[in-house]
């Protein structure tokens, strides 16, 4: 085995350890509002966003050409410098999902992967490495332009939608209504997770075929091998099955308190715009587009919104190009600067060292099934005092339960034996002779707060 195919197995295992990291990042986009709801039960909905990421990243090659093609000036690198400006930045990406994950922000993972690769390729070539503007192509057109727009047609369309729904219902029964609309989640939620493939999936796509490419194996106008697609729609479904349950909760229960209505008009509008970018081949950040849907839904009922949490994802977006691209020209000059094989097996083992630590690091408070639903601190952002977590509507008679008293003294792991004990039982029965609902699936605590 040659040096250079050594580097070239090397950057094909990174790319796919980015691509199973976006994956667990982005689960949220598609099932946090579902999860949130109860329309669907935490395991089924990263199961069901898994096998529909793997179908989706068979659909379309639009996206992966523009990342093998749009940014990086092939003409004025190859061979192993191409090499070592694309492991550099996927390190350069991975570090940064990883970080923002681990503070349950939900970032961009494909800003993080461009800002990682044009930081490397400005640390190795200058500024003119870049393809910042080329007619309709380029990083500004294919990538800022969308960055900035997404969100907030996001959120305008979801708003609409959300008011609309609300008036057409209005005078429907509450207890229907929200039965109706978390079946319709569950479709509505599984168009995002196929959109999420056909886009995100892609992404990773490009950044092996340039490798590739920088290679020798094939010429920037061949065919996208079908090996290369499949590799990455197994590493983005596995990485979804994981589940990203701090982003999860993030979303779901952070930002604005979600109802059934508003979570179908929030997956609808990003499945809506995801789908539509991949078909123009823009590499859409299916996490600031899921974000703006879900803040336009809360905005577009008139809901409470906790702005400290969204300012704090703003920031972790406005930060996401520049940080990743400063860590991928980090890697890249040391990669450069001990050189060859030593230099590129260095910056591997940083990777790994720093992913290890910052995963010890999380399981010192883990997040999943058992209290995804549960947001620190306790209070609920909507003026609605319906447990938006129980397995159906609260009627205006019924009582709460003196066990799930927001100051109950519950043991951690006694609320984990329950959390995991009710995954299983059935939905709550109806109401007999007019008396309350006796929940099968006692509610969390964030229900209750």
């Amino acid at each position: 085995m040659t040096v250079e195919l050594l580097v070239l197995l090397i950057v094909i295992v990174t790319a796919l350890a980015f691509d199973f990291t976006n994956g667990f990042h982005d689960t949220a986009n598609a099932m946090a509002t579902s999860i949130a709801t109860g329309a669907l039960r935490p395991r089924v909905a990263v199961a069901v966003s898994a096998v529909l990421n793997l179908i989706g990243a068979f659909l379309s090659v639009e996206v992966a050409a523009t990342v093998a093609k749009g940014i990086v000036q092939l003409g004025a690198v190859s061979g192993h410098d191409l090499l070592i400006i694309v492991l550099a930045g996927l390190v350069g990406g991975i570090l940064w999902n990883l970080l923002t994950w681990l503070f349950g922000l939900p970032s961009s993972s494909s800003h993080a992967l461009f800002g990682g690769l044009i930081g490397a390729t400005i640390a190795a070539l200058g500024w003119g490495g870049v393809i910042w503007a080329s007619g309709s192509d380029g990083v500004l057109t294919k990538i800022v332009l969308p960055a900035v727009l997404a969100p907030v047609v996001a959120a305008l369309v979801s708003a609409v939608g959300t008011r609309a729904v609300y008036r057409i219902t209005a005078k429907s029964d509450k207890g229907k209504v929200e039965t109706g609309f978390r079946w319709g989640q569950i479709g509505s939620a599984s168009l995002v997770s196929l959109a999420h493939g056909t886009n995100d999936a892609q992404k990773t796509m490009g950044v092996i075929f340039l490798a590739l490419v920088a290679h020798g194996t094939l010429t920037k106008n061949d065919e996208m091998p079908l090996w290369v697609m499949a590799a990455c729609a197994v590493a983005i479904a596995a990485g979804t099955y994981l589940g990203g349950w701090r982003i999860i909760r993030t979303l779901g229960k952070g930002l604005v308190e979600i109802d059934s209505p508003q979570g179908l008009a929030a997956e609808s509008s990003s499945a809506a715009i995801i789908l539509t970018s991949a078909h123009f081949g823009l590499p859409l950040s299916t996490t600031q587009t899921a974000t703006g849907s879900i803040l336009g839904s809360g905005l577009g009922k008139g809901a409470e919104v906790r702005w400290s949490v969204m300012g704090r994802m703003v920031v972790a977006w406005l930060l996401t190009l520049p940080l990743a691209g400063l860590a991928g020209a980090i890697c890249w000059a040391v990669a450069h600067f001990i050189g060859g094989l030593p230099g590129v097996l260095v910056v591997f083992g940083i990777l790994v060292v720093l992913a290890a630590a910052m995963w010890l690091r999380s399981r010192r408070n883990p997040v999943d099934t058992t209290n995804v639903n549960e947001w620190p601190g306790g209070e609920a952002p909507g003026p609605s005092d319906t447990p938006t977590g129980a397995s159906a509507v609260a009627k205006p008679g019924d009582e709460p339960r003196s066990d799930d008293h927001p100051h109950d003294e519950q043991s951690r792991g006694d609320r984990r034996h329950d959390a995991h004990q009710a995954e299983d039982r059935p939905r709550e029965a109806k109401p007999r002779n007019g008396g309350s609902p006796a929940p099968a699936h006692p509610p969390t605590r964030s229900a209750q707060r």
